[in-house]
């Protein structure tokens, strides 16, 4: 069907389009199959999941496919100043999925354009719509082919796209890798409007460009993702130290031992010594029913502790006694307090839905639609010590309203062609700092106080990175991506010279480049 457009007026000072100033006419029509919504059908695209940000975009684009999205980054190129931003499920956190009057395509639209079982040389891959939702990926291979794919994130109401342009980072990827480094095929649309199939050998630039390229280079619309057996069933288990460097010891045992040798999940996270039922002891037991037995706690015990969190695969006609002792031995080597462990057993689907129940009970509670001004971090273990006795004991001991979590990566899991930010050691950490505002600092002192820590970490010269980073200044994006800097700007220059996309991340603004 062809699609009219209404006339707009475009300001021509700004990096992006205002509602007012000089006159500029998007084309009277496109020839797209899917259809466009404006005025107050745009409104789900003027907000995200970090509540931080509203910015009302002209149009909302819902795209039948990879030609509706060429057509419309085509159209959008030949209107000065013009941008275009792609939305997933919404869950960004400052806006990066926003433009300001500009055009937003909502890729959760294409969600079944593709979803093909292939086997290639014994080996499975699922190839999968940019725009489907990792959830939906998860419940179709393992109901339909007794396969998953093998890195995960810890939400999976995330569309495919959407991970992949960042990393896509879960308590798997000690061993296998990010998202990104289990996918060998994808269809991209790049800022030219060019429909483009890439992968390591083929148009490499823009394949490992993309992959954690904060949606810069291209808009994903398709991506083949490595898939292996799925197990039927997961012992869940948390144990608590009241040493840091005890904790940080038996993580990175952990993550460093072979495959088989060790958990098929490692996270943990930091929580109160104290009864708060978001960030201390209540926040811990797997089982509510046993609750928290926080008479254990050594009197060394400081305002925080620590959880370890991991998870061991098994099959629904292993013996009972096998599962107890295979886990048994893998938890022998740890320095975990007697006494605190908590463990459940679950489906594996169960399992990767985790925070999909905690969803649903925030949604039932009013809570899920807060502002949630959150931080995410890698810090080199170098520094990871320095960083918990300044932060974790200090600016949040108090805890934050939400997840305070922590667990170590192996950057050796990491291909250095993607665009992915790293610090410089083989082991660094992942900190998330998971904020709802209702439950704990405000959104301002949120704010100031993520602020506070990211300058620290600088004044500090901590070797870090932001995860999920957004910046304001062009000074603060060559900081963040160091000697990757000038490989980032080429790779923008010949996929999307006019920097039409991803307008919300603040890098590059309409055609202006250096």
């Amino acid at each position: 069907m062809r699609i009219a457009y209404l006339d707009r007026t475009v300001h021509e000072t700004d990096g992006e389009p205002k509602p007012n100033g000089g006159v500029s006419t998007l084309p009277k029509s496109i020839d797209l199959q899917g259809s466009v919504e404006t005025g107050d059908k745009t409104t789900i695209a003027s907000k995200d999941f970090g509540g931080l940000y509203s910015t009302k975009p002209l149009a909302l684009i819902k795209p039948a496919g990879s030609d509706d999205v060429s057509r419309v980054i085509k159209a959008a190129s030949r209107i000065p100043r013009m941008t275009v931003a792609a939305r997933g499920n919404g869950h960004s956190i400052n806006g990066q999925a926003m433009t300001n009057g500009g055009l937003v395509i909502d890729m959760r639209s294409t969600e079944e354009n593709h979803f093909r079982l292939l086997n290639i040389n014994g080996s499975f891959f699922i190839d999968v719509s940019g725009g489907a939702l990792w959830e939906n990926v998860l419940t179709r291979c393992v109901s339909g082919f007794g396969l998953a794919p093998r890195s995960w994130t810890d939400y999976l109401s995330l569309t495919v796209g959407g991970t992949l342009s960042n990393a896509g980072v879960s308590g798997q990827a000690f061993r296998y890798g990010p998202q990104i480094s289990n996918v060998t095929e994808l269809e991209i649309i790049t800022g030219k409007g060019d429909i483009t199939v890439c992968s390591e050998t083929r148009n490499p630039e823009l394949f490992f460009g993309s992959l954690g390229g904060l949606g810069q280079f291209g808009i994903i619309t398709r991506a083949m993702v490595k898939l292996q057996p799925a197990p039927d069933m997961v012992r869940w288990i948390r144990v608590v130290y009241t040493e840091f460097d005890e904790f940080t010891r038996d993580a990175e045992f952990l993550v460093s031992r072979d495959d088989g040798e060790s958990f098929d999940y490692v996270e943990g996270f930091v929580f109160c010594n104290n009864d708060d039922p978001v960030n201390g002891w209540p926040s811990v037991p797997l089982d509510p029913v046993h609750g928290f037995n926080q008479g254990i706690i050594p009197q060394t015990g400081a305002s925080v502790l620590y959880c370890l969190e991991v998870a061991f695969h098994y099959q629904k006609d292993d013996h009972p006694s096998n599962v107890d002792k295979a886990v048994a031995g893998l938890l022998k080597p740890l320095r975990f307090v007697e006494g605190l462990k908590s463990q459940v057993d679950l489906s594996y689907v169960e399992f990767l839905l985790r925070v999909k129940r905690a969803e649903e009970q925030a949604k039932a509670n009013g809570i899920w639609d807060d502002p949630h001004p959150w931080l995410n971090l890698f810090i080199s273990k170098s520094d990871i010590v320095d960083f918990d006795q300044t932060v974790f004991k200090k600016m949040v001991k108090d805890g934050i309203g939400g997840p305070m979590l922590i667990y170590p990566l192996m950057r050796s899991k990491w291909d250095n062609r993607t665009s992915v930010a790293l610090p410089d050691s083989e082991i660094f950490y992942l900190v998330a700092l998971l904020r709802f505002v209702s439950r704990g600092p405000s959104v301002e002192e949120s704010v100031a106080q993520n602020r506070e820590i990211v300058e620290w970490c600088i004044k500090e010269g901590l070797d870090f990175k932001q995860y999920l980073p957004h910046y304001q200044s062009k000074e603060e994006w060559k900081r963040h991506f160091g000697n990757q800097w000038t490989r980032f700007v080429e790779r923008k220059a010949s996929f999307d010279p006019m920097a039409i996309l991803a307008p919300g991340q603040n890098i590059f603004k309409r055609t202006h480049l250096s």
